[in-house]
């Protein structure tokens, strides 16, 4: 039924568990995992020589971050003999590079953890799951 299962990961760990409930599920129909790990882009303010010493040390620690994340999450793929492909994306806005993603990568399934934010900052981040359901043209399974 599924052909490709796209995967946002933010590194918690609701999203590697949705990550290993997807691999389960792309094992059983035979489908391709698509990771994506989206960074916002630096709060660039373009004065003085610090902003690109800080711009380095703040993408240096984002790759870092969505390398890690999307390494379990093609661990969870390989141990499940599922094929993998993962990306790291800049979007100022998470959930449009999820659901843009989707579409780009012809995904037929969005498989992804209820929230990654505690407390305040889900507050008044909002929840980008919930996003995610409001605006992914395909459907979206939420792992709880």
């Amino acid at each position: 039924m599924f052909k490709k299962v796209l995967v946002p990961s933010d590194g918690s760990d609701l999203a590697h568990k949705a990550a290993e409930f997807a691999a389960d599920l792309a094992k059983v129909h035979g489908a391709e995992v698509i990771g994506v790990y989206v960074i916002d882009p630096f709060p660039y303010i373009g004065i003085g020589d610090a902003s690109a010493v800080g711009l380095q040390a703040y993408l240096s620690e984002a790759k870092q971050a969505a390398n890690r994340s999307l390494e379990v999450l093609a661990d969870s793929c390989k141990q499940r003999g599922v094929a993998f492909a993962g990306d790291t994306i800049e979007r100022s806005v998470v959930y449009e590079g999820i659901t843009e993603t989707a579409k780009a990568e012809g995904c037929d399934l969005i498989v992804m953890g209820s929230h990654g934010r505690k407390g305040m900052e889900a507050l008044f981040l909002g929840s980008v799951a919930q996003k995610v359901l409001t605006h992914a043209k395909v459907p979206v399974l939420i792992v709880k």
